[in-house]
C-alpha cells in the first residue's frame, strides 16, 4: 500500500518538474520510514503525530546529524502533504513535528543603511554598470535566487502593474511585486544599456554578459563580489545575502510569514521560519544594548 502511494507522490513530482535527483533522495528517504512504521506494525498512511515524532526520536539516535534528520522528516511532511491534497487522509501527521536545530550560523542578513549604501555604490556609467545596477536593485526588491535572476526573460517584466514573473525551484511560478527603486533600475537598463549588450535580436534573457549571452549564476556572483569591493562595510555577502535581507527586513516592516513564503517561493512555512529567528536574534541583540539590567 505505501509503495503504490509513493510511486503516485513520484509521478506528482515529477509532473511539477521536480528535479530526478531530489525524487530519487526522497523516494529513499521515505522508504526508509516506511519500512520502520512496518517493523512497528503501523499503516505509514494512517500515522499519527506522536508517530512521525517518535521516528525523529528514532533517526536523532540513531547518529544522524541534525541536518539530514531536517532533511527526512520534510521528506516525510511533503508526503503527508500529497496525501492530504489529494483527500487521500484528512490531516498532515508531520505539521507539528519540529526538527532538530542544527549547529551552525545563521544566513547573512544586511541592515537596512547597508543594503542602501551597497545598492547606491554602483555607478551609472557602461552599460555593466546600468546591468549590475538593475540586477542587484531587483534582486533585493523581489527577494530572487542567483537562478532566478538568470532565467528572468524581457517578457517576465510586467510595468504596468508594477509586478515580475519568477520561474522558481520545481518550474513553479509566482508573481511578486517590484519596488519603485526596482523598476526605475530596470527602465534605465533596458532603454540604455541591453540594447548596446545585445547581439542577436532573438535573445530574450533580461540580463546579458558584455557578449550578449544569458548570464550564469556563477557570473551573477562574481559581479556581486566586484561591486561590493567598491561598497563599504558589506564584505563577504552573496547573492543570497539580499535574499535573506529582503525576507528580514520584509519582517521587520510588519509582513506575516505566509505572505513572505508566497513572495519568496517556498513550498514550505517551515523553510521561511528560519527569518523569525533573524528577527528574534535582532531583538536579543537590541535587549542587550538597550535594557538598564539586561
Amino acid at each position: 500500500m505505501w509503495g503504490e502511494l509513493l510511486d503516485a507522490y513520484t509521478r506528482d513530482l515529477e509532473a511539477r518538474g521536480i528535479a530526478p535527483r531530489t525524487i530519487t533522495a526522497y523516494r529513499q528517504d521515505l522508504l526508509q520510514y516506511g519500512r520502520w512504521a512496518v517493523g512497528l506494525g503501523l499503516d505509514p498512511k494512517a500515522a499519527r503525530h506522536r508517530d512521525v515524532r517518535h521516528y525523529a526520536v528514532h533517526l536523532s539516535g540513531g547518529g544522524l546529524a541534525p541536518v539530514t534528520v531536517a532533511r527526512k522528516l520534510a521528506s516525510i511532511r511533503g508526503m503527508y502533504e500529497f496525501l492530504l491534497r489529494t483527500e487521500r487522509i484528512a490531516q498532515n501527521p508531520a505539521d507539528l513535528v519540529s526538527a532538530p536545530k542544527a549547529a551552525g550560523r545563521l544566513p547573512r542578513v544586511l541592515t537596512l543603511t547597508q543594503t542602501e549604501e551597497l545598492l547606491d555604490s554602483i555607478p551609472t556609467v557602461t552599460a555593466l554598470d546600468y546591468r549590475d545596477r538593475a540586477m542587484f536593485e531587483i534582486a533585493y526588491s523581489c527577494g530572487l535566487r542567483s537562478e532566478e535572476i538568470v532565467s528572468l526573460g524581457t517578457d517576465s517584466l510586467d510595468f504596468d502593474n508594477e509586478q515580475i514573473r519568477v520561474v522558481g525551484k520545481g518550474s513553479r511560478h509566482r508573481i511578486v511585486p517590484i519596488g519603485e527603486p526596482a523598476q526605475h533600475a530596470l527602465r534605465e537598463y533596458l532603454s540604455r544599456a541591453r540594447p548596446e549588450l545585445v547581439r542577436d535580436r532573438a535573445e530574450g534573457s533580461l540580463f546579458l554578459s558584455r557578449n550578449g549571452r544569458r548570464l550564469s549564476t556563477s557570473d551573477v556572483t562574481r559581479r556581486l563580489n566586484a561591486r561590493v569591493r567598491e561598497a563599504a562595510g558589506v564584505a563577504g555577502i552573496s547573492p543570497h545575502a539580499l535574499r535573506h535581507s529582503f525576507a528580514t527586513h520584509m519582517l521587520e516592516g510588519g509582513a506575516d510569514l505566509r505572505t513572505i513564503q508566497e513572495l519568496l517561493g517556498h513550498s514550505s512555512i517551515s523553510t521561511t521560519q528560519i527569518y523569525t529567528h533573524l528577527d528574534a536574534a535582532r531583538l536579543r541583540d537590541a535587549y542587550a544594548v538597550s535594557h538598564p539590567r539586561a
